[in-house]
């Protein structure tokens, strides 16, 4: 396998994440983020109840957590790089995570109400504390996160007095504004509408508190697997993707008694919480396995590899072209196509992104967006960090060889 090859393996991986976001995320643009768990306020058929189903078992809180990993990864990867440069990683970090900060604000009020860039960008902040952390020290940290976000799993979410009525009324008022509003009209009932779910200010301020660390393992992870040089040299680890991968059925086996208990059942969200990460870590090393097989020429692979190095803007692309076929504003599909449809149409679209990723990838070196990222973090139009000059001849003092003599004894 050559270096090529080897370098590109996390980029592949990374775009594979990407297909999972969106078939995912397919449920939030076509049935909103609380009407996607509210699918009797749609009229599903069978199908659509049997492909929700399927869904929450093998994509949704399977996929994201993919991309989380390798996020954590490319922190460390980054850092190294800074530090092989001569340079100080601390501000062009503190940068990234402001421009992504940023980019998510503008994400999440104009275009889409599901983004996720906000989120990275704070937490990127709080995950500089591990950077400099022994990778076992990390191991264990991100274990113990798992497991304290297992134990918060636990309850039963059945709906309190009135939060039903006030769920039934939010999705059916997002049905009309989603599916036939304008633009204008679609922002103003994302930012006044009340939201549907009454909790008191303190139990609120604690979900704002915990959420951060409902993701942390996976971004911890990331950065063990990073400091321990994985997924450089794929041909030499398919035996340890390969056992790796056997923790697929244990989240599969997890998620699905999870979604069969239903969330009334005060042991569905511990099933979920573990189950999510579990089958996530299955599936990067299944991938990675299958990566370390395949032949340099796939397009399949050099598809994915396109998509992961494109990952940002793929992103953002894929909820303008999403809003645009289920909005008001665009074609008004809300609530209308179907979930297989929708899981379909998903992969799809991604199918387009790939083809217009390699494309680009031909004439450029990055994304737009990429490359304006990059631009702000090392503050260089080049969009590299550049390393600091050595020091000139005339300033290295000249060392003083001894005089000949008698060798020692």
């Amino acid at each position: 396998m050559n270096s090529n090859k080897r370098s590109t393996a996390v980029d592949a991986i990374r775009g594979l994440s990407l297909l999972g976001i969106l078939m995912a995320n397919m449920l939030i643009f076509q049935y909103g983020m609380f009407g996607k768990d509210e699918l009797h306020f749609f009229q599903p058929s069978t199908l659509d109840l049997i492909s929700h189903d399927m869904l929450k078992v093998f994509v949704e809180g399977s996929f994201m957590p993919i991309f989380t990993f390798l996020f954590g990864y490319s922190m460390i990867k980054m850092r190294e790089s800074l530090i092989g440069k001569g340079l100080k990683y601390g501000r062009s970090f503190f940068r990234r995570s402001v421009l992504l900060i940023v980019l998510g604000l503008l994400h999440s009020i104009f275009i889409w109400e599901g983004d996720i860039l906000l989120f990275y960008g704070g937490i990127g902040l709080f995950l500089v504390l591990f950077v400099k952390r022994k990778a076992k020290t990390i191991l264990i940290w991100g274990i113990l996160l798992l497991a304290l976000m297992a134990v918060f799993g636990y309850g039963s979410m059945e709906p309190a007095a009135g939060d039903a009525e006030r769920m039934e009324n939010y999705v059916k008022q997002s049905i009309e504004v989603y599916g036939s509003g304008t633009y204008s009209e679609i922002l103003n009932f994302r930012s006044t509408e009340e939201m549907p779910i009454d909790l008191p200010d303190w139990l609120m301020l604690l979900v704002i508190l915990i959420a951060p660390l409902m993701s942390a393992p996976m971004f911890l992870f990331g950065m063990v697997a990073a400091k321990r040089g994985r997924f450089l040299h794929p041909s030499m680890e398919i035996k340890l993707y390969l056992r790796w991968s056997l923790l697929i059925p244990v989240g599969l086996g997890l998620k699905t008694a999870g979604v069969m208990l239903e969330s009334t059942n005060n042991w569905s969200g511990v099933l979920m919480m573990l189950g999510g990460p579990l089958l996530a870590l299955g599936y990067l090393h299944l991938f990675a396995s299958l990566y370390a097989f395949s032949s340099k020429q796939s397009v399949v692979i050099r598809a994915f590899e396109a998509v992961g190095r494109m990952s940002l803007t793929n992103y953002l692309t894929q909820s303008v072209v999403c809003v645009l076929i289920f909005y008001g504003f665009g074609l008004g599909m809300f609530g209308k196509l179907g979930v297989l449809q929708g899981a379909l149409l998903a992969i799809l679209i991604y199918a387009v992104l790939a083809t217009a990723s390699l494309l680009w990838l031909k004439r450029f070196r990055s994304g737009p967006v990429e490359r304006l990222l990059r631009i702000g973090t090392y503050w260089s139009w080049s969009g590299r960090a550049k390393p600091k000059a050595a020091a000139p001849a005339s300033a290295v003092p000249a060392i003083e060889l001894p005089a000949e003599g008698p060798p020692a004894t």
